[in-house]
């Protein structure tokens, strides 16, 4: 959990916070997430995302492309000694992130926004009308 607001430098390099560090470990998966970010997970997530992923009706079109979304856009990335990860550019490209970065613990993955994004998002959320639908899905609070 917790949100944090770093750069990503010219090369790529972007500094993963101490805490998510703890989560991650060395080396972690990077994949195109929805809405637009990235998702990061640590190698034992990804592996049980990766896991529901293969067991999905290979003849549904629309599981097809849900998998190959997210498997295809995967990447390792390895933490230097420095705390930061080299992002690779197809999925720098894909987030827009170009120099201020939103990193968002969300549970068993983190989430990575470029700021503009991320603000976008938030501004467009009304947590009273989403709170209803969540009600429907059996969350209660």
């Amino acid at each position: 959990m917790g949100r944090y607001n770093h750069t990503i430098d010219p090369k790529g390099r972007l500094s993963i916070p101490s805490r998510y560090r703890e989560v991650l470990g060395e080396e972690f998966v990077v994949s195109k997430g929805m809405d637009g970010c990235l998702f990061a997970y640590a190698n034992e997530e990804w592996k049980a995302f990766e896991e529901k992923l293969t067991t999905l009706p290979l003849i549904n079109p629309e599981a097809r492309a849900f998998a190959r979304f997210f498997l295809s856009g995967a990447q390792y990335v390895t933490i230097d000694k420095q705390g930061r990860i080299l992002m690779p550019q197809d999925l720098r490209e894909f987030a827009g992130l170009e120099k201020d970065v939103v990193l968002a613990g969300m549970g068993s993955r983190i989430e990575i926004w470029s700021l503009d994004k991320w603000n976008e998002n938030n501004a467009q959320v009304d947590i009273n009308q989403i709170s209803k639908g969540m009600m429907e899905l059996g969350l209660t609070i």
